[in-house]
């Protein structure tokens, strides 16, 4: 250890000393740049900037998460509202006569890191799913009698003991995959679509040539959202609401487990089981599939891979070059999980020490098979990940703690596993841009400890000023009561299903599985309009009006690019990006204003023509 100790030393002091100078292409001429070292890519102002841009984000997010429980991938406008904050703040230090320093896309890369790295924990924090599913209300929610549902299965929610969870169990994930960065994005040179789209924004921001990699929802979401809510709130609920006298008592509680609230939430976990499960194993089989075929034809890939080596040869060069020594990664892995296993069966009695430690045994290998299945498909599967933990560890821990061991355990897996893979989507850009793996690291370091300390805030103000989780008002949250009934479905089995929900459920399993498979086996312009079951399932829980205005936003998408295609491929994700943080902003003032008690001026409802 002492001798990989010196020879990293001595390799950062001779990089430190002597920096090489790197050829860059620009518009078709190669010219001579000499990159910024990795200390002077990670500036006070791009600190500054990311905390800035980080908290207006996970304000963003939390809004959505807590309203709809879906998130669009926002990293390509954070790459965007990063070059603008800073080309604005270099236009004022003009003014004002001062010479500020040039703004780089390595610095820009730095922003965008710093900035997903805040609202990843917003959205993949649990705050609308598993830490909201430990609260009172998603526990009466779950039905006070249903088997499984004990007193003992919930706890109220605190920003001291949230904010130290997040703590323990985020930085894990920063460390796992380090040892094995070389691997995943040169020697496989994997896509990681995401992080290479980031990178060409980035790059073309610098070069004032804009262009909008993707969209921010397709056409596919919006009509998968509404055949939904049609499927469900048009047909489904009113016939079983016919049936309330022969399938379950017609005097219970709305919202009990044991009557049309039950089908509700079990067909949901159904639909998003069934899509998580077909999209695990396809995953699976890629990477099975695509390794074997690296092992079968290694020399081909060899003498193929010469020529990209060589175009590539800078990007690989700096890559290397500024590695991450091994004992930083081995050490911060080592003492991040000492501090997992001694500190969470403090804070949760209900789980074991050693259901920790086997966590994170198993870490690497689940973190390495999600990063790998992310390069190759851009599909992030921590949240399934997740959810096998909940299984498991809700069945192991009994009925008495199982659902409280189950939902921790779901964090602290899908934490691990969501923070590795978009560090690996990171060093994605990273090295397109040739920006220094030490400032990726350091960046997203920076970025999860603004994260876990500003998402608990501004979780706590959106629950304080609002009924978040009631399924009936506008922060419905409504995969905390999912994830909660997850967990009692893994403690007590299919007798914690109302009747006849279990063949429902099977039917909606095997749906899901036959329209992801149809969609992949049959011709392209037949299979992409095949619908999203996961998409489909939340207004199976939530209700049809998010499907409405995601359709008519579709409509507004449609019309524009038939009007005029290329106006339409520029403007409407700016345009959208734009009504997404216009909305999200303003809930903040909206909680202030209920904190204080202010009520709006006028109050418009429609009422039924019954009323």
């Amino acid at each position: 250890m002492e001798e990989v100790m010196k020879m990293d030393e001595r390799e950062m002091g001779k990089e430190e000393k002597d920096k090489e100078e790197i050829d860059e292409e620009k518009d078709g001429e190669v010219g001579v740049t000499r990159l910024p070292p990795w200390t002077k890519q990670v500036t006070i102002r791009g600190v500054v900037a990311s905390g800035v841009l980080g908290v207006i984000y996970i304000i963003i997010a939390m809004k959505l998460n807590l309203t709809t429980g879906l998130s669009p991938n926002l990293n390509v406008s954070a790459a965007l509202l990063a070059f603008v904050f800073i080309r604005t703040w270099t236009k004022l230090v003009e003014k004002a006569g001062f010479r500020p320093l040039p703004f780089t896309k390595q610095e820009n890369t730095m922003i965008q890191t710093c900035v997903v790295a805040c609202y990843s924990i917003a959205i993949g924090g649990g705050f609308g799913s598993y830490l909201l599913g430990l609260n009172k209300t998603t526990y009466e929610l779950a039905g006070v009698n249903t088997v499984g549902n004990t007193a003992a299965s919930y706890r109220e929610l605190q920003i001291g003991w949230m904010t130290a969870y997040l703590f323990v169990v985020c930085f894990v994930g920063l460390f796992v995959l380090v040892p094995l960065r070389k691997i995943l994005i040169i020697d496989y040179n994997l896509v990681f679509p995401s992080g290479m789209a980031t990178a060409v924004l980035i790059m073309d921001s610098i070069q004032e040539e804009i262009r909008w990699p993707g969209m921010i929802c397709s056409h596919l979401v919006s009509l998968s959202l509404l055949l939904g809510a049609v499927l469900s709130w048009g047909v489904m609920w009113p016939l079983i609401n016919k049936l309330q006298r022969s399938w379950f008592p017609d005097n219970l509680p709305e919202d009990g487990m044991q009557g049309l609230n039950g089908y509700k939430v079990f067909i949901s976990i159904a639909l998003i089981f069934g899509d998580g499960f077909y999209n695990f194993f396809k995953v699976l089989l890629i990477i099975l599939i695509n390794v074997h075929g690296r092992m079968k034809h290694k020399a081909v890939l060899d003498i193929d891979g010469k020529s990209k080596a060589t175009s590539n040869l800078k990007q690989n060069e700096l890559f290397e070059r500024e590695s991450i020594p091994m004992w930083i990664a081995g050490s911060g892995y080592l003492v991040f999980s000492l501090i997992s296993v001694i500190a969470l069966p403090i804070m949760f009695h209900e789980i074991k020490w050693y259901y920790i430690v086997v966590a994170y045994i198993l870490a690497p290998s689940l973190a390495f098979c999600n990063a790998y299945g992310a390069g190759l498909t851009d599909m992030n599967m921590a949240y399934n990940y997740g959810k096998v933990a909940l299984f498991v560890l809700a069945g192991l821990a009994g009925k008495k703690y199982g659902v409280v061991a189950g939902l921790v355990g779901c964090g602290v897996i899908k934490s691990m596993a969501l923070v590795s893979c978009m560090l690996m989507q990171d060093l994605k850009t990273a090295h397109l841009t040739l920006t220094s793996p030490r400032s990726m690291l350091i960046s997203q370091a920076i970025g999860t400890t603004i994260g876990c300390g500003v998402a608990p805030l501004s979780f706590f103000l959106f629950y304080k000023a609002f009924d978040v989780g009631n399924p009936n008002g506008e922060y419905k949250a409504p995969y905390a009561l999912i994830y909660k009934n997850m967990a009692i479905l893994g403690v007590e089995g299919f007798s914690a299903l109302p009747r006849h929900c279990l063949q429902l459920c099977c039917g909606f399993f095997a749906f899901a599985v036959a329209v992801d498979l149809a969609r992949d086996l049959i011709p392209p312009k037949v299979g992409k309009w095949m619908p999203l079951p996961m998409v489909m399932a939340v207004p199976f829980l939530v209700g049809g009006y998010f499907a409405i205005d995601m359709c008519v936003g579709s409509l507004v998408v449609f019309l524009w690019h038939r009007m005029n295609s290329k106006e339409g491929e520029l403007m409407v994700p700016a345009v959208a990006s734009g009504l997404i943080c216009g909305e999200g902003l303003w809930s903040l003032p909206a909680s202030l204003l209920a904190l204080a008690k202010v009520n709006p001026p006028i109050c418009m409802t429609f009422l039924s023509g019954k009323a």
